[in-house]
């Protein structure tokens, strides 16, 4: 993992890949109960995406499902200093700058540091309004 890598889980703070996988199956075991099946990583960006928004469930289109899915990537690496929250627009729909890119990783460590921003993110806030 390279040095950026191991910002996005802090070196000093090391996590057994047991423990992560246990946060992470408690997290989707939550979310279960909450909402009736098991999310992928895919519908819990989208849930984070219309958290963010924070204009209440509704229909959205396609296009505006992957910009709920944008503005929660957005809002997940603002946690690790890659983005931070450069305005909201008329509509109310938040917009990210980025600061430093996010490091190059393969699909199994973005995965991971999806994963880790999306526990990171629900340990600040528990969520109880999705």
């Amino acid at each position: 993992m390279s040095e950026d890598l191991n910002h996005a889980a802090p070196a000093e703070h090391p996590e057994a890949e047991a423990d992560f996988d246990a946060r992470w199956e408690t997290l989707m075991l939550e979310m279960q109960e909450r909402f009736g099946k098991r999310p992928d990583l895919n519908a819990m960006l989208l849930l984070i995406g219309i958290q963010e928004l924070n204009q209440g469930i509704t229909t959205f289109t396609k296009e505006q499902k992957q910009d709920l899915m944008h503005i929660a990537t957005c809002r997940l690496f603002s946690l690790s200093g890659h983005y931070e929250l450069e305005r909201v627009d008329e509509d109310g729909w938040p917009h990210y700058k980025l600061l430093r890119p996010v490091p190059f990783a393969n699909l199994k460590e973005q995965e991971r540091m999806l994963k880790w921003h999306v526990l990171e993110y629900f340990a600040l806030d528990p969520g109880d309004d999705l």
